[in-house]
């Protein structure tokens, strides 16, 4: 057996139950052991006052990511039925704003990963049952087909100039559908970062993952029409103000039904804090936005077109107010381990209620 001079700092050996068979021990009387660790003791405050669940390490460029991805989707979505009603310069803003909304949130993404290479990691695989992964290709493709769509807006807008040659043709049968294709996209674009942040364990975001996607389109939606307010007249925009009135009345069904059905516990973080903030100011410049929309219609004149103007801008800030203040509240829930006991507790009880006591979440 050897020795060390640090024997002397070692917990001494437990006894043994039993004696092995023959008689002595296998390593020596006097061999030494790691004491066995105790467990922290789990009360109503959490794991001696520290949060149960980890929030992930995202920061403001996943915010950002959020917002630029309901815009980039409604707007796909917005530039096809312009397509469809003839309202050329609509479709064009629609397809650019669109274009140029996914580019951004690719960036904002690729920054917050670290590395760009990383975000071509992700594209290695298809993995159905991962909300990151379908998001991921879903934003590829939504990229490539709207981008297909604005490369032939920019070739109108510069007089057939852009030096595509023979593909110039090809160019001209593939845009419309490339548009629609991203129309198609559109929708799960704007609404798969909701179902990402109701997959997670963090308790104010899996509480809402049955409506948050809801919320999401219905917010993607008054966002791709307030930008169109702003870029395009007001004799072609007609469409986009369709669109984010109804938005805003979604958006606002939406986040009240979506309240309703959570966990009082669970919805708390939504009401205090820097994302109370962030939600009452949305439903505010919503509301503001959507009423301004409406007067804004008709016939076109200066104020008018103002008006529109003021009204989009307060429309693209209300949807990033209210996926800033989803995004904060989830972060924030789980700082305290009451956002997650209590609704356990909650949920616990309820089933005991029901009469389901014979399985392994009740523990019977």
């Amino acid at each position: 057996m050897t020795s060390s001079d640090f024997d002397q700092f070692r917990p001494p050996r437990p006894p043994r139950k039993g004696k092995r068979k023959g008689g002595g021990n296998r390593r020596g009387g006097d061999d030494l052991m790691v004491p066995q660790a105790q467990v922290e003791h789990l009360d109503e405050r959490g794991y001696y006052g520290h949060p149960v669940v980890k929030a992930p390490p995202w920061e403001t460029e996943v915010a950002a990511y959020l917002v630029l991805g309901g815009i980039a989707g409604g707007s796909g979505l917005l530039a096809a039925g312009a397509q469809l009603t003839g309202h050329q310069a609509l479709r064009r803003n629609a397809r650019l704003a669109g274009l140029g909304a996914a580019g951004a949130g690719a960036v904002a993404l690729m920054a917050d990963l670290g590395r760009p290479e990383r975000f071509l990691h992700m594209l290695r695989t298809f993995k159905v049952t991962s909300p990151m992964s379908v998001g991921s290709w879903i934003l590829v493709s939504f990229s490539g087909t709207i981008g297909v769509a604005a490369a032939g807006e920019v070739d109108r807008m510069l007089d057939d100039r852009l030096p595509l040659g023979p593909l110039r043709p090809i160019l001209r049968a593939v845009e419309t559908p490339a548009g629609f294709g991203a129309a198609a996209l559109g929708a799960p674009l704007a609404a798969y970062t909701a179902v990402l942040l109701g997959d997670t364990a963090m308790p104010t975001w899996h509480a809402m993952h049955r409506d948050l996607p809801f919320v999401f389109v219905s917010s993607a939606s008054l966002a791709a029409g307030g930008l169109a307010l702003v870029t395009t007249p007001a004799r072609e925009a007609g469409p986009a103000r369709n669109l984010a009135v109804l938005g805003v009345i979604g958006d606002l069904a939406a986040t009240r039904l979506m309240e309703s059905r959570m966990d009082p516990v669970a919805a708390e973080p939504l009401h205090q804090g820097k994302p109370g903030a962030y939600l009452r100011t949305a439903e505010a410049l919503a509301v503001a936005g959507g009423v301004g929309a409406l007067v804004s219609g008709g016939r076109e004149g200066r104020g008018k077109r103002a008006l529109a103007a003021l009204s989009g801008a307060a429309l693209v800030a209300a949807s990033a107010c209210t996926r800033f203040g989803v995004f904060h509240a989830g972060l924030d829930s789980a700082k305290d381990p009451r956002y997650t006991i209590e609704p356990q507790k909650r949920r616990l009880a309820a089933r005991r209620a029901a009469g389901i006591v014979d399985d392994s979440i009740t523990g019977s």
